[in-house]
């Protein structure tokens, strides 16, 4: 689905293999869920990468994790001076101290904290001055610790829904060339894109409470992207977190059909 979704490009196009589910929950190991599985998919990444050795990247995810092997590199190769615009509704920030899954924990890494088996894929640790995000908002306790100590800036959905001017003053601030761009998808109002965590069929309107959730519209996002890029060099850009419900449920009716399924 990613594939067809995809504008066509000209450059070389690889995929990280991914094992198909079991039906078994993935263990607890060390603190992280599939903490095994996960440092064998980074260095998958960062094998195909390095065999290219592009200049600019596109990913397509998969978790918010899918951008640690990527952003890293692309650190490495504009000499530790790559900007990154994390747009999200989480600053993923988190440690294994306080939350089990990785792709929480991306940009902290990315930043050089947090758990040693994967920062120990950044060599070259982002600089925080050269970090902003778009669209985070209800911050956690020990969030807010982590970007008042690093110095993150923030720009909330109802500020980049106005204008792009704060991120583009970060920009000229920082003075960096180029810049990744990181799109969580559940960033978007879960009311006019579905695609989303949030937006699961069937689950109890109280699933996600206390929990970040998106309230930035897609034409923000395109907005706000069209005008950083007038002004930097967009040499990354990773979108993440794509949940297609309606389609999943499709695929599994089909399934079940005459002719063409298997039905029971």
């Amino acid at each position: 689905m990613l594939n067809w979704l995809m504008p066509k490009t000209s450059g070389p196009a690889e995929q990280v293999d991914v094992a198909e589910p079991d039906g078994q929950a993935l263990a607890m190991e060390d603190g992280i869920v599939g903490r095994a599985v996960l440092l064998k998919q980074l260095a998958d990444a960062r094998k195909i990468i390095d065999k290219h050795q592009p200049d600019r990247m596109v990913v397509l995810g998969g978790d918010c994790l899918v951008d640690l092997a990527p952003f890293a590199y692309l650190n490495e190769r504009y000499d530790g001076e790559l900007a990154v615009l994390w747009i999200d509704s989480h600053p993923d920030v988190m440690t294994p101290n306080e939350f089990p899954h990785a792709h929480a924990m991306v940009l902290g890494n990315l930043m050089g904290e947090g758990d040693a088996d994967f920062t120990q894929a950044v060599k070259r640790p982002i600089k925080p001055a050269n970090v902003m995000y778009a669209g985070v908002h209800s911050l956690l306790a020990n969030e807010v610790e982590v970007i008042n100590r690093l110095g993150l800036r923030i720009s909330g959905p109802a500020e980049i829904a106005q204008s792009s001017a704060s991120v583009l003053q970060w920009l000229k601030d920082s003075g960096a060339r180029h810049l990744a761009i990181h799109i969580d998808l559940d960033v978007l109002d879960a009311t006019f894109f579905r695609s989303v965590l949030f937006a699961e069929p069937g689950i109890p309107d109280n699933q996600y409470d206390g929990v970040a959730q998106g309230r930035v519209t897609m034409a923000t996002v395109i907005r706000l992207i069209s005008d950083v890029s007038k002004v930097v060099d967009v040499v990354g850009l990773g979108i993440a977190e794509h949940l297609p419900w309606d389609a999943l449920a499709l695929k599994n009716m089909l399934e079940k059909l005459p002719l063409i399924g298997s039905p029971d």
